[in-house]
């Protein structure tokens, strides 16, 4: 059985995520590392809301690439995601250290779209879940 409550409120908590990035995509005063921890933290939470939404238990990591893997152990297509997984540094080790001067800027707006794709997949599955 599935976790509405929770998949509903890590939903809503990612929305505000993306809130921030979609500012932040008009803005040149953000570093890659600000913009880089807001992806992150948005594609957790939406994992863990589609993990929560398949009724399984998700774990307690920031490790979107774990997530990542255990929705498709669960046969869920994310392969259109799986760019996302070089977001993990983000959650903390680059959040701290920032990132190496040689590392290539953020493709912003590409990845805000990639980042909607996955929100609009998980919105549809968490409405399917609540009609019924």
């Amino acid at each position: 059985m599935s976790d509405v409550k929770c998949a509903r409120m890590l939903l809503d908590a990612a929305e505000r995520d993306i809130a921030a990035l979609r500012a932040m995509c008009r803005s040149d005063e953000i570093s890659d590392e600000i913009f880089g921890f807001h992806v992150q933290q948005a594609v957790e939470k939406l994992f863990k809301s589609w993990i929560a939404l398949l009724g399984e238990v998700y774990p307690l990591t920031h490790n979107i690439e774990r997530l990542f893997n255990l929705l498709a152990d669960q046969g869920v297509a994310v392969e259109p995601f799986r760019k996302l997984i070089d977001y993990t540094p983000y959650a903390l080790e680059f959040r701290y250290t920032g990132v190496d001067s040689s590392t290539e800027a953020i493709d912003r707006e590409g990845t805000l779209a990639i980042v909607e794709a996955l929100l609009e997949e998980v919105r549809r599955r968490l409405v399917e879940v609540e009609g019924v």
